[in-house]
């Protein structure tokens, strides 16, 4: 069974087509550049040269048509045909308090996470427009959301609501939602297996570190505390993004510097984080480059995050009564020996022990054990792979 996993983002769309036979991808690949001059498509198969198509796009339709296209091309395809393709798996940001498990896609469906575009305006609207456009290309074939909120939706109240008056969690769902599940969800998964244990006796600490950062308390499979909350703008800092700040911050811009409140919006989601503070950038190859040349902000943002990474790491400590293990994905998380080593001294008395030697190789396996043999907590860099994650709970739906 083949599974094709579409990640649509406003002028973006990535995929992979997986064989479930072997979780192997087939084919990977990204649009970008959708309804804008420069419509690039970039296909990886392995083993080949990479296939890349410069095609005028005026809207998703027209670049999954090309997805499709490219996948079942007499040359450079991986498919004879579309029927090939049992089934598609959409990432969908936001599902509210609706959905605690990926569903496959109806009406009723398709109204709700309309509905939730309220709650992700961002990110909803492109997600529906990917589902739409294979829905109308491949209307006999399959079609599954899996949402990034679904897997925090075991967080008890005293996580996820609010101190503000109880009426905005009633009337409007203001609470926390928390996102990355699926990253989440796949490198906890992967550290049981890893560990060879049953992922109900253990109690682990995800950290997803990409441009997107957020933190979670995983205790017995499930998800009972994270970082990110009614936005994927709280927690700690992230690439761009601010993080956890004092809300009086935000009347602070407005009143006394004059900034509208789209300009604020900017400010904390755009101009703020690792870009803010050093100055840099958001790439951390380009952070570490400055802090070689003994750039201060460069070294003062990466000791926040990696300090901010370690408060969270004891505070979920706490929460869960204790830690198994801990785990370190996506981009940062995988990359940056830097940010690890802070986030992990100084926190020998909860039984952490790192293996400095393993923590500064850049170049990580499927599973890299970067604790020392007699920790007493397990710490591993782990690759995500969301992609699979999202064919997995395709197929099981299908």
């Amino acid at each position: 069974m083949k599974v094709l996993v579409i990640n649509c983002g406003s002028s973006s769309l990535k995929y992979q087509l997986i064989d479930m036979t072997t979780e192997e991808a087939l084919a990977e690949g990204l649009v970008e550049r959708i309804g804008i001059q420069g419509s690039i498509l970039t296909q990886k198969v392995k083993g080949r040269d990479k296939y890349i198509v410069e095609n005028p796009l005026k809207d998703h339709q027209d670049a999954i048509e090309l997805v499709l296209n490219s996948l079942v091309h007499e040359k450079f395809g991986v498919i004879k045909s579309m029927d090939e393709i049992s089934a598609v798996g959409h990432r969908v940001v936001h599902g509210g308090e609706k959905y605690s498990q990926s569903v496959l896609v109806d009406e009723e469906v398709m109204k709700n996470i309309e509905e939730f575009i309220k709650l992700a305006p961002l990110h909803n609207p492109p997600n529906i427009i990917g589902i739409k456009a294979c829905q109308k290309l491949m209307p006999n074939t399959p079609m599954v959301c899996v949402f990034d909120t679904a897997f925090h939706q075991t967080m008890p109240e005293k996580a996820y609501v609010y101190p503000l008056s109880y009426e905005y969690y009633e009337n409007d769902h203001i609470r926390r939602y928390g996102f990355h599940g699926t990253s989440h969800k796949y490198v906890a998964n992967k550290v049981a297996e890893t560990m060879k244990k049953d992922i109900k006796d253990l109690k682990i600490i995800t950290c997803h570190l990409g441009n997107g950062v957020s933190v979670t308390a995983v205790d017995g499979g499930k998800s009972i505390d994270t970082t990110m909350g009614f936005t994927p703008l709280a927690g700690t800092i992230m690439g761009s993004r601010c993080g956890d700040i004092d809300p009086a911050i935000v009347m602070y811009l407005v009143k006394e510097k004059g900034y509208n409140i789209d300009e604020v919006n900017e400010i904390l989601n755009k101009k703020s984080g690792i870009l803010g503070v050093s100055g840099v950038g958001t790439d951390f190859r380009d952070i570490r480059s400055a802090m070689g040349e003994n750039n201060k902000r460069a070294i003062l943002a990466t000791d926040i995050f990696g300090y901010q990474i370690k408060k969270q790491i004891g505070a979920y400590a706490a929460v869960m009564g204790g830690v198994d293990a801990i785990v370190f994905t996506a981009g940062i998380g995988e990359h940056a020996p830097e940010v690890r080593i802070r986030a992990l001294t100084g926190l020998e008395f909860i039984g952490i022990k790192l293996d400095t030697t393993k923590n500064d190789s850049h170049e990580v396996g499927d599973g890299m054990l970067i604790s020392a043999e007699d920790s007493g907590v397990k710490v591993y860099v782990i690759p995500t792979n969301e992609e699979l994650m999202i064919a997995k709970e395709t197929l099981a739906l299908v």
